[in-house]
């Protein structure tokens, strides 16, 4: 089966959040926010050549929570993902460490892409009835 995009790019976007929180910047760049409005600004300068990417601080936080709620049942998924995304394995890398074929850690990947996609669904859905239940009981109220 082939990955889910979205979670393969929120799972890129976890390891890169996780690389800075451990680094003690707390998730945050480093960079300095008058760089930023002038890489932005489309001012050409020595401050433009250190394009940092985003981090969806939120979107980090909420897939840190997922692969974490994955350690107590889906141990082999979690230490998947922290061997390919937190300690930059590889796949390849990640064989070995596990002692598995490639095609093995890549099967892991899927699942656990398909596991954080519905662990997130629910989430939602539980979100979704909550505000449905409080809209309603608002509603009703004299």
């Amino acid at each position: 089966m082939a990955r889910l995009p979205h979670i393969k790019q929120r799972l890129e976007n976890w390891a890169m959040w996780r690389a800075r929180r451990e680094s003690h910047g707390l998730g945050f760049a480093s960079r300095n926010m008058l760089a930023n409005w002038m890489a932005s600004a489309g001012e050409v300068s020595r401050y433009s050549r250190d394009v940092t990417i985003p981090v969806l601080h939120l979107e980090a936080e909420e897939t840190d929570e997922a692969v974490e709620a994955m350690r107590l049942g889906y141990g082999h998924l979690h230490v998947t993902l922290m061997c390919v995304y937190v300690k930059d394995l590889g796949a390849a890398g990640t064989a070995r460490h596990m002692r598995r074929q490639p095609s093995t850690v890549y099967g892991q990947l899927d699942q656990a892409d398909r596991w954080i996609d519905a662990y997130l669904q629910a989430k939602r859905d539980a979100k979704d009835a909550l505000l449905q239940r409080a809209s309603a009981r608002l509603g009703g109220a004299p």
